[in-house]
């Protein structure tokens, strides 16, 4: 655990259980929202994450709402917020805005999963980007089927990346009151506070953004860590919270040793070394904590189509070496693999990916999409693997996506990263359900903790956080265990118009985002303040 200035702020940025409201804060993404194109100037060489670096622009830094992220949370509370009556600036790390919604994940976890369907639990802003998305491809009636008769379809939910990317980059540019802006935050003195309230952020730019209300909505939490609110990352023991799902795992539900592999560079001889991608880091305990992430990747839509097919190509910095434990597991022997098999994820690699700056991600970027590329040549020319070069062979990347990034994603799937640390922690308890305290739901949770044969729909209410005037989406208070519980797009989504909610009544009302029981943007929490019902929703 990481607690910056020593716990003062110990949750600033208001907190949302897994599904609820707790930080909005999204990840980095971003397409440049047309409306302000005649406000900026051709963007410069790009910063150390090879991002867009903006000049400075004349024009207004003050807003109702500071949204910071290009993540699908980032897109929810601006949009909600706009139409709302709030001036909106959002401002984007990156160059696309949408997250890893249009960097590849297409298939967006809806319906996916044979155990369960969770499309019942969609409604909302998340709901209407599906029904833009249906309306770009014809499909609109089908979809609306879908939703009325609770019909299990997932291709009604799956799309390319570049039609989310235009459908966000429309719908943003449809609110005048929302303003693109961007660049990432300053490496350094990001954030401005008076005591332990928000007032600037300063970008890397050089420009800043005064804001009444900030909202975290990056994958990362780089907002959250700058505020100096306290943060946590890796995994936490499972004797932290008395969480059985905790810490280091030694056996799962799923299979995890069905290959035998021999680890060294020579077979048998240790003297030899490992192979690449093999950690000689002791294993653990079971229930230990540590720094370890979920594996990050590239999510990659391919195709066979010969006219839109771009071939593999043999990246800059290929070593065939690489890849001796993928030839070792095609052989079929043993290794400890997660869910039991090999695949783009490079474990470990991202481990430091939260706290490193951002040439240090640069550097990430560029080992983790150098290492993908080479396996997708690996695979399909690769002389000791015919059967799967002869599957492969075939694919390419897809010509009309990434046009200008080689036809390759421009980010990382950031599964995991910091955490806000609050006095009101989502863990094992609270995310099954057995322990709510009475909290008022403010949007579904639409998968369990693992793949149970239900799709849970429990949703919690906000808490007290530290630092005021801010809300953390994607990083909310939670253990990592619970994480995987809550870190899908469709619920950023819920948790974005949820938080948009909370933030338009603090300000009509004059609360702080920390007020007890007073922003609830639904149930109790309303107390005797009226709220259209139009606004709030459906779920």
């Amino acid at each position: 655990m990481e607690d910056v200035f020593g716990g003062i702020i110990s949750s600033v940025i208001m907190d949302f259980a897994p599904t609820t409201l707790s930080s909005v804060f999204d990840k980095i993404g971003g397409l440049f929202n047309m409306k302000d194109s005649e406000v900026y100037p051709e963007p410069g060489t790009g910063n150390a994450l090879g991002l867009c670096e903006w000049p400075i622009a004349k024009m207004d830094s003050s807003y109702d709402i500071v949204v910071y992220g290009s993540t699908s949370g980032a897109v929810a509370t601006s949009i909600q917020a706009a139409r709302l009556g709030r001036s909106v600036a959002l401002v984007s790390p990156q160059e696309h805005i949408g997250g890893i919604q249009i960097n590849g994940l297409g298939a967006t976890d809806i319906d996916n999963q044979v155990e369960f369907q969770n499309s019942t639990t969609l409604g909302g802003i998340n709901l209407e980007l599906h029904q833009r998305i249906s309306r770009h491809y014809g499909r609109l009636a089908r979809l609306e089927e879908v939703v009325a008769k609770g019909i299990k379809d997932p291709e009604v939910w799956r799309f390319e990346p570049r039609v989310a990317e235009k459908v966000i980059a429309d719908w943003l540019a449809e609110h005048a009151s929302i303003t693109v802006i961007k660049s990432p935050l300053a490496e350094r003195d990001a954030v401005t506070r008076d005591g332990v309230a928000i007032k600037s952020i300063r970008l890397l730019n050089g420009r800043t953004i005064s804001g009444k209300i900030f909202i975290e909505a990056s994958y990362e939490g780089d907002f959250l860590a700058a505020a100096g609110i306290s943060w946590a990352r890796g995994r936490e023991a499972s004797a932290q919270y008395n969480e059985s799902l905790a810490g280091v795992r030694s056996e799962t539900l799923y299979r995890q040793i069905d290959v035998d592999v021999d680890p060294y560079v020579r077979p048998g001889d240790a003297s030899s070394g490992l192979l690449y991608g093999i950690s000689d880091e002791p294993f653990g305990q079971p229930g230990d904590g540590d720094l370890h992430l979920q594996s990050y990747s590239y999510r990659l839509p391919l195709t066979d189509d010969a006219e839109n097919r771009v071939p593999f190509t043999e990246p800059e910095g290929y070593d065939p070496a690489h890849y001796e434990l993928h030839r070792r597991f095609i052989r079929g022997r043993r290794v400890l693999l997660p869910a039991g098999a090999l695949s783009t994820d490079l474990l470990g690699m991202n481990d430091e990916w939260p706290v490193a700056s951002y040439e240090g991600r640069r550097q990430i970027l560029k080992e983790t999409a150098t290492f993908t590329k080479g396996l997708l040549w690996f695979i399909s020319t690769d002389p000791d693997v015919p059967h799967y070069r002869k599957a492969w062979s075939a694919f390419g990347y897809c010509r009309d996506e990434f046009p200008d990034n080689d036809h390759f994603p421009y980010e990382l799937y950031v599964r995991d990263a910091r955490r806000m640390v609050s006095d009101y922690i989502i863990t094992e308890s609270t995310a099954t359900c057995r322990d709510h305290g009475g909290d008022e739901p403010l949007g579904p949770r639409s998968r369990g903790l693992l793949a149970d044969r239900h799709a849970q729909r429990q949703a919690r209410a906000a808490r007290r956080a530290s630092p005021q005037r801010g809300l953390h989406l994607q990083g909310r208070a939670s253990m990592a265990a619970v994480w995987r519980a809550v870190r899908l797009e469709h619920q950023f989504y819920a948790i974005g118009q949820a938080a948009a909610n909370a933030c338009d009544i603090a300000l009509r009302d004059g609360l702080s985002l920390q007020d007890d029981g007073g922003v609830s943007p639904f149930g109790r929490g309303l107390g005797s303040k009226s709220y259209k019902k139009e606004d709030l929703p459906r779920f």
